[in-house]
């Protein structure tokens, strides 16, 4: 993948040096779903993929690339999960998991994003001799050193680790588990992704059940490929704080056309899609990830921007830089640009992202009062 704005090109080109100097990639970002194995550098796949003899579907950098975004275009979401069988590859030693957490760092950071919840399931990077315990350290190792190179170039951003359990597997528990031991080190949060469709979230009640008798947050994709009835479990049976994608809450709203007294737009919400709107249960959209895997037709006709103005928690996230060629300066863009949002806009949902954020609530109200505010003050937007 060709270097997208607001990128570094490699460690040691400087940030500042890097990106547009638009409004929109100069403001800050909080993004909160973003899969580890989804944002490589095509380079990065390309060169270590050399190193341990792995094949890939191209023979060069840039036509890798192009292959990560065509296969993930292809509407289908099978197909678009299968692109991860070659990220996943390069990512099964301790000093590639490093490589890669350090790189996200410094390429979020290049992006404006001052904090991320960055998630990756321990299980799938074992085939290389690790130990669940010696992936998290490796990852966490990295993360530190890309905060650490951001930071000395002059972008700050913070961290936080969501440990993933995939929803077909039957080791959600041990998963858990390893979240909580690694909670004081950085993992900030507990999630379970894959196919949805004969996976329901029910199948991990037990794991749910001790997270939250850890006090331990979790989040669940939900939504995205299936309907209502994946949403409505994650809630009320799993009790997720978070919704990964969510998308198809829209199952549960009935659209009328135009604006109510109140100008908001005339719509009849259904029991779920109540509960969530009232509960402020946040919403992970990822719009151009949906518009990828055939969930909507396009970023102008996302539901995101209906249930913005419905005020709904929404969030705006990339899910796979990658596979999507995209970055939280390109997704804010094509909201802007195709949906007509603002800059107004932006912070909202911004603001909401570090409000339902995993970290502790003084240090979310930190990032906002000391990044998020200025940042957007600084563009006129208050």
């Amino acid at each position: 993948m060709s270097n997208l704005p607001g990128m570094a090109a490699a460690d040691d080109t400087p940030l500042t040096s890097t990106g547009p100097t638009n409004a929109i990639a100069r403001a800050p970002k909080a993004l909160l779903h973003d899969h580890l194995d989804g944002g490589l550098r095509s380079s990065t796949v390309f060169e270590i993929a050399s190193e341990i003899g792995h094949r890939l579907p191209a023979g060069d950098v840039e036509s890798l690339g192009e292959w990560f975004v065509q296969s993930a275009h292809s509407g289908s979401l099978e197909r678009y999960l299968e692109t991860f069988t070659h990220t996943v590859a390069v990512m099964q030693t301790r000093e590639h998991l490093v490589r890669v957490a350090r790189e996200c760092a410094i390429d979020l950071a290049a992006d404006g994003v001052v904090y991320a919840e960055v998630r990756y399931a321990p299980e799938q990077h074992l085939t290389g001799g690790l130990t669940l315990d010696e992936v998290v350290e490796a990852v966490q190792e990295g993360f530190a050193e890309g905060t650490e190179a951001a930071a000395d170039r002059g972008r700050a951003i913070r961290v936080g680790t969501l440990l993933t359990a995939m929803r077909h597997a039957a080791r959600s528990m041990e998963i858990a588990e390893l979240a909580v031991r690694y909670r004081d080190e950085g993992v900030v949060g507990f999630d379970i992704a894959g196919a949805e469709a004969g996976f329901p979230p029910s199948r991990h009640l037990d794991a749910f059940e001790y997270l939250h008798g850890e006090n331990f947050h979790l989040t669940i994709h939900a939504g995205e490929a299936f309907g209502l009835p994946s949403i409505w479990e994650a809630v009320q049976v799993c009790g997720a704080d978070r919704l990964g994608h969510g998308v198809r809450i829209m199952d549960d709203v009935e659209v009328f056309g135009g604006i109510d007294d109140h100008g908001r737009p005339r719509v009849a919400l259904g029991r779920t899609a109540s509960w969530v709107r009232d509960s402020r249960i946040p919403l992970e959209l990822c719009p151009t990830s949906n518009v990828n895997t055939g969930a909507v037709e396009s970023v102008k006709e996302h539901p995101i921007t209906l249930l913005k103005d419905l005020r709904f928690r929404v969030t705006v996230n990339t899910d796979n830089r990658l596979m999507s060629g995209t970055s939280m300066t390109g997704e804010m863009s094509a909201l802007v640009q195709e949906a007509g949002w603002t800059l107004a806009d932006l912070r909202w949902v911004t603001i909401n992202a570090m409000k339902s954020s995993f970290i502790p609530f003084d240090q979310r109200l930190d990032i906002i009062e000391e990044m998020v505010k200025p940042g957007y003050a600084a563009l006129g937007v208050y």
